[in-house]
């Protein structure tokens, strides 16, 4: 049974990460964390586990690769779109995936690093571009404000009812909302729309700032 440790500062990127594991029967998540220390602390309590941690909690990658190597474990790094996986592998550590991978490529990854091999996730990026997000973009022109503030909670993790308090409406209309955010996103569930959400920046940024309005409100 391989034993994982989830890190990352994402509520709903830890939460859909440890859904995907936990189809596979030999996979035990043991520990979800929100801060390096957190995570520094599971290591220690739990060895010979598989850490899956993102790049952007800034852990101090020295004292990490240490730890896990005093625990025998192995660190699989969940690295933004724009980074390189060969800086990681240089470092030391077993895997590399990045914020736009699919499920059957995570529990890849997990399974290969457990197994004792290295493994990566192959990021193909266009020669000389910068590359603009332009599904993010048509997607957030799309939503109205209502609608991305409704994205904007969904992100933060919180349900229906939760949602229909913060924006002083009913769970009905919430529901209605979410239909038409589907239909635009083209997304299932609100795990894929937290998801598709996260990995596209453009989306990401009107959604931060629709959440923090919705914030000042409450004040």
């Amino acid at each position: 049974m391989n034993k994982i440790i989830v890190a990352d500062s994402q509520a709903l990127f830890r939460a859909g990460a440890a859904e995907v594991l936990a189809l596979d029967g030999d996979v035990r998540i043991i520990a979800q964390c929100a801060s390096p220390e957190r995570m520094y602390h599971a290591i220690a309590t739990f060895p010979g586990s598989i850490v899956l941690f993102a790049s952007s909690l800034h852990p101090d990658l020295t004292r990490l690769r240490m730890l896990l190597e005093n625990t025998n474990s192995h660190g699989i790094v969940i690295a933004e779109n724009r980074e390189h996986a060969s800086v990681y592998l240089q470092q030391g550590f077993r895997g590399v995936v990045f914020r736009n991978v699919a499920g059957p490529a995570l529990s890849e990854c997990v399974r290969r690093v457990a197994a004792g091999e290295i493994w990566f996730q192959q990021q193909v990026m266009r020669a000389g571009s910068t590359d603009p997000d332009l599904v993010g973009a048509r997607v957030r022109d799309r939503l109205t404000p209502k609608e991305m503030g409704v994205v904007a909670l969904i992100v933060e993790g919180f349900k229906n009812r939760e949602i229909a308090l913060r924006l002083k409406t009913g769970e009905q209309v919430v529901k209605n909302h979410l239909r038409s955010i589907y239909d635009k996103t083209g997304v299932g569930d609100r795990l894929e729309l937290a998801l598709f959400t996260i990995h596209h920046p453009e989306l990401a940024q009107a959604a931060a700032i629709a959440g923090s309005k919705i914030l000042e409100q409450q004040i």
